[in-house]
């Protein structure tokens, strides 16, 4: 971890590329925008406004640094949530083992930032971006990088561009969720014979294997578990068979952020292998949790005694039309909230200094800049009012606001979190 690169965050210019921050701010650097303290509500901002709280983040931080310590879990939560360097410093500090990313240009994003071990829950063929691997492999002794791979063609691929490395890369045999499911090798047959097109390249060094269990078909906790126990199974198969011969640790990894409890449980089951298991969790949606899709599917809801996630964002926009009785606009759009899963849910309505609750108010609808409102007779809202969405799907919303306020409860701003998509 680069500090002095992050640091330097804090020296790039306010001006018209970050929305929702104020227009008299233009100029200042980040850093001295933050000294000033500026209230979310009384300090200039614009609407629309994405605000992070600050006391739910260090919640959500401590909450999962405590579980997978808890559970004996290596934690490397998915970066690609927030791509946001300031967050994965955060994420470090509170004892994550490393950043899991899916794409060349967040690795770059990374390595720009100095973070020396990461994960890429994806396959990687491309040659360009397999010629920078192999160069920052060079120039970096301590880097470690660990990318799925699940077929020959793609391991054969890789160890064509990677000639020339000083050293194998990692990679770890992905099995596939079931069949109909996403990425990833669908037989252990098959997961034998990538293995041993790893072993006979020179670039490539089989690290152990990984998958994802959000994407088992018609997911449910015994077929989660039927599929973590495969996984788990395949490690232990590999191990017997000698593939990790000369390893001083054997990696298994898996957990999104709906099953991560059923990760916990079956990876406690491992046996012993040859040598010790980097039992490695990936969960990422966490970090700001939201008001919809994983506040249903949280592992917490199952488990209440392990604690719960706060969700961390609030979106407030403006009401700036108000047509009829039934009928009201707000200016946040498409291009302000997340809308792939669930639409933004109306929480509260903010009037001269005040706050009341956003009854009667719901969106039934998103254009690209506008949210429609439909309002029932006990609904409170006039045209200038704020209201306060919550939203759904962290990972479509970070990637729409490259500059975030975190605001304390009382709306004091004590930092801006940068975003690079």
């Amino acid at each position: 971890m680069d500090i002095e690169a992050l640091d330097r965050l804090a020296e790039e210019r306010v001006d018209h590329r970050f929305k929702g921050l104020p227009p008299d701010a233009a100029g200042l650097t980040v850093g001295e925008l933050t000294a000033e303290r500026r209230n979310l509500f009384t300090g200039g901002f614009t609407t629309p406004l994405l605000a992070l709280s600050a006391e739910r983040l260090e919640h959500n931080l401590a909450l999962m640094e405590t579980y997978a310590t808890r559970h004996g879990l290596a934690f490397a939560p998915h970066g690609k949530t927030s791509m946001a360097p300031q967050l994965f410093r955060r994420q470090l500090d509170r004892g994550a083992w490393g950043i899991t990313l899916a794409l060349p240009h967040q690795l770059r994003v990374a390595r720009a930032f100095g973070f020396g071990r990461l994960f890429l829950a994806n396959e990687l063929v491309d040659p360009a971006a397999l010629r920078w691997i192999a160069a920052e492999l060079a120039a970096d002794p301590d880097f470690r990088l660990i990318c799925y791979v699940d077929s020959v063609p793609g391991v054969e691929l890789m160890a064509t561009a990677l000639e020339g490395a000083p050293r194998p890369l990692d990679v770890v045999v992905e099995l596939a969720a079931g069949e109909g499911a996403r990425t990833g090798v669908r037989t252990e047959a098959e997961c034998a014979a990538v293995a041993d097109a790893v072993a006979a390249t020179g670039t490539l060094r089989l690290a152990g294997v990984a998958g994802y269990e959000g994407e088992v078909p018609g997911a449910d906790p015994e077929r989660v578990r039927g599929y973590l126990r495969r996984l788990v199974a395949l490690a232990a198969d590999f191990d017997k068979a000698g593939r990790f011969t000369g390893l001083d640790e054997i990696v298994v990894s898996a957990g999104g952020s709906a099953w991560f409890d059923a990760v916990a449980d079956v990876f406690a089951e491992i046996p012993e292998l040859s040598v010790p298991v980097l039992k490695l969790l990936r969960s990422g949606a966490y970090v700001s949790h939201d008001d919809g899709h994983y506040r249903e599917v949280t592992p917490f809801n199952r488990v209440p005694e392990e604690g719960a996630l706060e969700p961390a964002f609030r979106l407030w926009a403006q009401v700036v039309s108000r047509p009829s009785p039934e009928q009201a606009f707000a200016n946040a759009g498409k291009r302000d909230a997340a809308h792939d899963l669930d639409l933004p849910f109306p929480q509260v309505v903010r009037r001269d200094g005040a706050e009341h609750p956003a009854t009667g108010i719901s969106v039934p609808a998103l254009s690209d800049q506008h949210t429609w409102l439909r309002t029932t007779p006990e609904a409170d809202l006039r045209v200038g009012d704020w209201l306060g969405l919550g939203l759904s799907h962290p990972c479509t919303t970070f990637d729409k606001w490259p500059l975030i306020p975190l605001a304390e409860a009382d709306g004091t701003v004590v930092d801006y979190i940068r975003t690079f998509f």
